[in-house]
């Protein structure tokens, strides 16, 4: 539900060249069936010019009411077209969360 707004929010405001929208709760120790902790990599030329700081301010922006309510966490991963080439496609794993419960 929450990542299903969330990918839409994103879509509408940055039209998105690349977009995935991870539901990363199974990882933290939050009730089974939690949406509250994502992993967002979003590629788009509307970043271009913009440091990461204002990227991610830009995303907090659009998300501010997921943000206000359930959604505990957000691991941001914004990146132009030429930013994503360069980094074949890899983004970062997200750390475990302390009190974790890993699945493996």
């Amino acid at each position: 539900m929450f990542r299903e707004q969330i990918e839409a929010k994103i879509r509408a405001a940055f039209d998105p060249i690349y977009l995935e929208v991870a539901d990363e709760s199974y990882r933290h120790n939050v009730p089974a069936g939690s949406e509250s902790h994502f992993k967002v990599i979003v590629v788009s030329e509307s970043f271009t010019g913009e440091r990461i700081l204002s990227r991610h301010r830009s995303l907090y922006a659009v998300l501010s009411e997921e943000l206000a309510g359930p959604v505990h966490a957000l691991a941001l991963h914004a990146y132009t077209l030429k930013e994503w080439t360069s980094l074949q496609n890899a983004v970062p794993a997200s750390p475990p969360c302390r009190g974790a419960r890993l699945i493996a």
